[in-house]
């Protein structure tokens, strides 16, 4: 009994290490893929949405090559959200990925025995050995698709010894009479697994070695078209309604069509058996042939299909302006594309912080109560953005970066960081002045204002030159940003001897507004302080940056170096 009891476990354990395998091989040929071609990919996808029939047919080759139609749902999700593509050549991609899985589980389906291990040899030459990101994405493609192989195999050496399980098969009776509970049952699985394909291979392999009938395999493939459906309208949660539509109306018309086959179940093993198959193939056969179907019919009707689906998901009136607009999910995986989209959305949160900078000035001149409540209000925009930003690259990290991609996430991060510090010292330290001086009615000099007014349009000048410096990279720009940073440091010294003497002079004025007046000009350079700090890491890779601004014209003598040995050990030198 405890040998029996063993022998289970250990053939269960066998099978759930061949799943995992599957899973993890069709990740790799998914990643390496969308890393080493995912931008050309996606520049081909962008040219063919012009019509629903070349939807449909960009749709099938970008599937079959990603072998992920949650993949290409997902890019196809963020098109339609930013308006770029209509419903309808949304719909007709969805029907051309829904194929596009078919292709790629007919040629994962063939005997490649001797494919797996050329994969593997070659992918693995390939990964450690590039110099260049490309020849390792490729190499991870290639290794990817050998441990799909190899899972396969070993998927169908584990369930061999079920056959004649008598245990296996009162589990699995129930659901040869209940077809439905056994379509649901692999729709949850695949939903999970998010990947229709390795499920399907998954369940051809139990009929391949006569674990299951071919009644049952049938619908447990037809359950994983709409878990394959399901994962895209999941992932898509929290998006706008339009980026959500057409995974929506995949699984609507994944749905009628699983339906429509329910009732034919009973008989489509013997239709399909006329092609004197095996049941395995049998089943890859009908998968093809109800995604083919299903695209035939529906693909006239994707005008009905895109209306109803704008019914259960109408347009969300006053969207919030500040939600994100670029930050791609489908992106992800492939690092330049993300960045640039991550780039991109920094630019609309320093237009928001541009926009808070200009208001502050024309609160301080008009004495605007209202509008410095806006600013603040703004401000609380501005934080939520930048947390977009902030866990979008977060995710990023997570795929694996190489030296030249973890500078650029590097650089935008602190870019961003740095742009919501701004806002920061806007809304807490800017705004309260403000409304200081407004409670108490106070006004600056004319001198004062205009050297107030003249101050903060050289910060304000230097926050268009410092995103304009984070998207070029230029090396002359970053120079004057950091030469225009020390000479607004001499302007903020003459600005502060200006008010003093004003002082001395007696100028009432001066003396009411005197904290608010130092105050003001040093929060304004504080916030071009972490405007220039962009400039930094681009001269730095340069070599124009030195160590130290010490000036090392001069060996310091031999008491200066104890001083400074005393100081560093927290003694004090006495003459």
């Amino acid at each position: 009994m405890i040998t029996a009891s063993a022998g289970a476990t250990e053939l269960l354990l066998h099978l759930m290490s061949g799943v995992a395998l599957l899973l993890w091989g069709v990740r790799m040929v998914r990643t390496g893929m969308t890393r080493a071609f995912g931008a050309q990919l996606r520049r081909y996808l962008g040219r063919a949405l012009r019509q629903r029939f070349s939807g449909f047919v960009a749709g099938l080759g970008i599937t079959a090559l990603l072998q992920s139609s949650t993949a290409t749902a997902l890019i196809i999700s963020s098109f339609a959200g930013r308006g770029l593509i209509t419903g309808t050549v949304a719909l007709g991609v969805m029907l051309g990925a829904d194929v596009g899985t078919t292709v790629a589980a007919q040629i994962l389906s063939l005997d490649l025995s001797w494919l797996a291990p050329l994969c593997l040899v070659l992918g693995v030459g390939l990964f450690t050995t590039g110099e260049n990101s490309m020849r390792r994405h490729i190499g991870r493609l290639a290794i990817g698709l050998g441990l799909t192989l190899l899972a396969l195999k070993l998927i169908v050496a584990a369930s061999a010894p079920l056959r004649d399980s008598p245990a296996l098969a009162i589990v699995l009776r129930p659901l040869d009479h209940e077809p439905l509970i056994a379509v649901l049952l692999a729709a949850l699985l695949t939903w999970a697994a998010h990947s229709s394909l390795a499920m399907i291979l998954l369940f051809t392999g139990l009929a391949a070695a006569g674990t299951i009938d071919t009644t049952l395999v049938f619908a447990l493939v037809l359950g994983a078209n709409i878990g394959g459906a399901m994962a895209p309208f999941m992932a898509t949660a929290g998006q706008p309604p339009a980026a959500r539509r057409p995974p929506l109306g995949n699984l609507v018309m994944r749905g009628i069509g699983v339906l429509l086959m329910l009732p034919l179940l009973s008989w489509l093993p013997d239709w399909m058996a006329q092609l004197g198959t095996s049941p395995a193939r049998q089943a890859i056969d009908m998968h093809t042939a109800f995604n083919i179907a299903l695209a035939l019919v529906f693909l006239p009707l994707l005008g009905p299909v895109d209306k109803l689906t704008r019914r259960f998901l109408p347009d969300v009136k006053d969207e919030a302006s500040f939600a994100p607009r670029y930050l791609d999910a489908s992106a992800l995986e492939t690092p330049g594309v993300a960045l640039a989209a991550a780039a991109r959305e920094t630019l609309r949160l320093s237009d928001a912080v541009a926009r808070m900078l200009d208001d502050t000035m024309t609160v301080f001149t008009r004495d605007d109560g209202k509008l410095a409540k806006a600013v603040e209000q703004a401000d609380d925009q501005v934080d939520q953005l930048y947390e977009a930003i902030k866990l979008y690259l977060t995710e990023l990290s997570k795929q694996g970066l190489d030296e030249k991609d973890s500078r650029r996430y590097v650089d935008v991060l602190t870019f961003t960081t740095n742009l919501e510090h701004i806002g920061d010292i806007i809304d807490k330290n800017l705004m309260e002045l403000a409304q200081k001086k407004i409670k108490n009615k106070l006004t600056f000099s004319k001198e004062g204002l205009a050297e107030l007014t003249n101050f903060h349009h050289r910060v304000a000048a230097n926050l268009q030159m410092a995103c304009n410096l984070f998207m070029s990279g230029d090396v002359k720009m970053a120079r004057l940003l950091l030469e225009e940073k020390a000479q607004l440091r001499l302007a903020e010294q003459q600005a502060a001897e200006n008010h003093y003497q004003r002082i001395r002079d007696g100028r009432s004025e001066s003396i009411e507004t005197s904290a608010i007046h130092l105050d003001l000009i040093r929060d304004l350079k504080r916030i071009n302080s972490h405007l220039t700090a962009v400039a930094y890491p681009i001269l730095e890779q340069t070599g124009e940056l030195t160590a130290t601004r010490l000036r090392a014209d001069e060996r310091p003598d031999r008491s200066s170096q104890k001083d400074a040995e005393a100081a560093r050990n927290g003694r004090t030198s006495l003459a």
